[in-house]
C-alpha cells in the first residue's frame, strides 16, 4: 500500500517520547499495566526499560528509534488492519514498524492474550 512521502517523513520525524504517554494511557485505559507495554516493546525492538528511557530523553524520532531497534523475527507476522492501513502492506520501512508497534499496542488495549501479542 502506497503512503505519502509526506506522511512518512511526518512517521519518521514523530518522537517516540511524543506518543509514548498515549501508549500508556490506551493500554491502562483498557486494563492492562505498563510493564505489558513494556514486554510487547521489548519484543518487537529489543529494547528493555533503561534503553527505551534513554531513547526517550533523547527524544528519538521513530527513524533513529527503529535504526537502533533489533526487530523481532517474528515481527512480519504481524498483519491486520491499523489506523486505515493493511500494515503488512505497506512499503516504506518506518512507516511499517511504527504501525507494527501501533498494532500490537491496538491488540493489547483490546485485551488478547499476551501469547497472542507476541506472536508465540
Amino acid at each position: 500500500m502506497n503512503t505519502t512521502p509526506e506522511h512518512n517523513q511526518r512517521m519518521a520525524k514523530t518522537t517516540f517520547a511524543a506518543v509514548y504517554p498515549y501508549y500508556i494511557k490506551k493500554v491502562e485505559a483498557k486494563g492492562r499495566t505498563k510493564a505489558e507495554l513494556l514486554e510487547v516493546i521489548e519484543w518487537l525492538t529489543g529494547f528493555d526499560e533503561p534503553k527505551l528511557q534513554k531513547l526517550i530523553d533523547e527524544k528519538a524520532n521513530f527513524e533513529e528509534f527503529f535504526k537502533q531497534a533489533k526487530l523481532n523475527p517474528d515481527a512480519d507476522k504481524i498483519t491486520g488492519l491499523i489506523c486505515g492501513y493493511r500494515v503488512e502492506e505497506l512499503l516504506n520501512p518506518i512507516t511499517r514498524q511504527v504501525r507494527y508497534l501501533d498494532k500490537l499496542i491496538d491488540e493489547l488495549a483490546k485485551g488478547k492474550k499476551m501469547e497472542k501479542i507476541l506472536r508465540s
